[in-house]
């Protein structure tokens, strides 16, 4: 259908045009795309199992639809790709407000053309884009934002009473007829508007003022929420969750594999970030993995989640501590390193609520603990466990390594080394790098280097080592004199604080 030469009712009628509902018009074109083995959410990753086919189903049966899950779990991305499934242009009865089917108006204007011009009636045409709403609920919305009010002014300016309904100005649901209609953090509306959408849903007219309005509106229903807001912000009152037709589970990434995947995907990384700096495979899976273990912690709230957005800032955070360091050492170049983990603490501190415990801890500590917790776990598959080591009546790989720093010495790892002094302090450390090389391979020059700092992290938290934490990097030390420094420190602050308060 050329929709360019079709400008009134009856060229439309001519071309044999069919009138659809928006629910049938999303089914008829997800059937063609199933039967084409394509995904319309194809952005959305670890969905594929769980999450899109109950989607899909849901859009089969023609259903309103919550998506229902917490925070940073893509449930506003599921609903905005939602246009994908909507024709591609439809027809409406020009100058509309609530762009009227041409053969079947619901709205006075539209009813009162077509009486007047027929088949001269003028149309226009709506691009897919245009029929997707969004409303963000907050306690400040009302009835009028949402379903309509009288306007006095174009009462006044058409010279009309109270009693025509010509004099009502339509909300948002109105004007998304024969569109999509999002509305998020559902609970969030206060429930006297959730009342409002009651009809809206189950018979499909409004309700406004003392109007007698009996408009079948034609929308696709969608709305989000986290099941935390139930307690904290609000709640979604029983009969209009009932009105729902299907209510859809979302989850975070089940796999670090995925999760990296989705990270990639959605951090934006500058190009000049993405050619001259690099960041190892390792790196990004403790970027993920930190998130994992915050999400299992006992100091964050888990009722609250944690987002994938804690992923991509901190993706986004790593690139650029990495970066700061090229540009302050005058270097072309820049490789990512164990050390530049400290600087994603911006975006773990920012996105996890903490329970009673944690905020006793500080968000600067669980951060750093969580951030240990990662290279534990990433250590231990990677490199023998140091604890069985120890007890094994083999020799143990790490002896080299603790005798070392046994011995008196310490590392200091320093966020502005350049590359060269911290290739340089690593390969001092006697044993160091013929156990990367025995265990994991000579592999490239800068990922044997990101091993062999893994390995002194990797120590420390299985308290091998010690690792304290400067103001400009980390310091590591044989465990005892670790220990004194800290009881001396303890010891200091303790007298240092009684002083003060005599």
């Amino acid at each position: 259908m050329n929709i360019e030469k079709i400008k009134t009712l009856g060229e439309l009628k001519k071309a044999g045009y069919q009138s659809k509902s928006v629910k049938i018009e999303m089914r008829d074109n997800l059937i063609q795309i199933l039967r084409d083995k394509k995904n319309p959410f194809d952005d959305i990753k670890g969905y594929e199992d769980t999450v899109i086919p109950q989607l899909q189903t849901a859009i089969l049966s023609r259903h309103n639809m919550i998506l229902l899950g917490l925070r940073g779990q893509a449930k506003t991305r599921i609903a905005r790709m939602m246009i994908h499934l909507l024709d591609e242009y439809i027809p409406y009865v020009k100058g509309s407000e609530i762009n009227d089917d041409p053969l079947h108006p619901i709205s006075r204007f539209a009813v009162d053309l077509i009486a007047e011009k027929g088949d001269a009636t003028p149309i226009a045409w709506l691009h897919r884009d245009d029929r997707y709403t969004e409303k963000l609920a907050t306690p400040d919305v009302s009835v009028a934002d949402l379903i309509g009010d009288v306007d006095p002014i174009k009462a006044a300016t058409l010279k009309l009473n109270y009693a025509d309904e010509r004099v009502i100005h339509f909300g948002l649901i109105p004007r998304s007829h024969r569109g999509i209609f999002v509305i998020n953090e559902l609970p969030d509306l206060q429930a006297r508007i959730q009342v409002s959408l009651f009809n809206i849903l189950q018979e499909g007219d409004l309700q406004i003022r003392g109007f007698k309005l009996r408009l079948p509106l034609d929308i696709q229903f969608v709305f989000t929420a986290n099941p935390e807001d139930y307690t904290n912000r609000g709640s979604i009152v029983t009969p209009l969750k009932d009105r729902i037709d299907s209510q859809i589970l979302t989850h975070y990434p089940k796999t670090i594999d995925i999760s990296k995947t989705i990270t990639s995907q959605e951090a934006h990384i500058m190009p000049e970030q993405k050619l001259n700096i690099e960041v190892n495979d390792v790196l990004k899976e403790l970027v993920e993995r930190v998130a994992f273990e915050a999400r299992k912690s006992e100091l964050v709230d888990q009722k609250s989640g944690v987002s994938a957005r804690l992923t991509i800032s901190s993706l986004e955070n790593l690139f650029s501590a990495a970066e700061r360091r090229m540009l302050i050492n005058g270097e072309k170049k820049a490789i990512a390193r164990i050390n530049d983990l400290y600087g994603i603490l911006p975006s773990i501190t920012g996105k996890v609520e903490l329970v009673y415990e944690g905020e006793l801890e500080g968000a600067s500590n669980v951060a750093y603990l969580l951030i240990g917790k990662a290279i534990r776990s990433l250590f231990e598959e990677k490199f023998p466990n140091p604890e069985k080591a120890k007890k094994s009546k083999k020799p143990n790989p790490y002896a080299e390594i603790i005798s070392f720093f046994n011995d008196g010495y310490n590392v200091q790892l320093l966020h502005t080394d350049s590359q060269q002094t911290y290739e340089q302090k690593l390969n001092a450390v006697i044993g160091l790098k013929q156990l990367v090389e025995t265990i994991i391979g000579k592999g490239n020059q800068s990922e044997k280097f990101l091993m062999m700092e893994l390995v002194l992290h990797g120590l420390s938290e299985f308290s091998q080592l010690s690792k304290n934490g400067l103001e400009k990097g980390v310091e590591f030390k044989d465990l005892m004199s670790g220990m004194f420094d800290m009881r001396q420190q303890k010891a200091d602050d303790d007298l240092g604080g009684y002083y003060e308060e005599k």
